[in-house]
């Protein structure tokens, strides 16, 4: 049986995959991992696909994908092109709490979460953290010393 060389996250394009220096450093067959890349995510176009990829000695290998980022998908539901550099003072965009919803629908399998509600948390903070405000969700400080 062969030997684990290697594991190691990485991003690529949906369906976009090329072989290049990350596939190149873990000793594994490009040309095959993107043909089985490309075609596992057609389906996924225009979105950014994090893979686990498990390396072998013998140059073979497994993957399994994630979920896009949440922040990606916050920019999109957003329609902005990044977050705010300054998140606290400078708000960059409004999305409803049913978008929150949706993305964290999606998520769920790869947060740290048992429910929608608890991964509509994590991907709300995230939004925070990017100066996007989420209409109808309540927050554990609003209220409290608002402006």
């Amino acid at each position: 049986m062969a030997k684990i060389t290697r594991i190691a996250k990485l991003e690529f394009p949906a369906g976009q995959a090329k072989p290049g220096p990350e596939l190149a450093s873990l000793g594994i067959n490009m040309p095959q991992f993107t043909t089985q890349f490309n075609e596992a995510t057609k389906d996924r176009m225009g979105d950014i696909v994090p893979v686990v990829i498990t390396a072998f000695d013998d140059k073979s290998f497994k993957f399994e994908l994630k979920t896009t980022p949440a922040a990606i998908l916050l920019k999109k539901a957003a329609n902005i092109q990044k977050g705010s550099p300054k998140a606290k003072e400078q708000k960059v965009a409004t999305i409803s709490v049913d978008q929150v919803r949706k993305i964290a629908e999606y998520k769920l399998p790869d947060l740290n979460a048992n429910d929608v509600e608890a991964a509509m948390r994590i991907i709300a903070g995230t939004a925070k953290n990017m100066g996007i405000v989420i209409e109808g969700m309540e927050s554990s400080k609003e209220g409290k010393g608002k402006n």
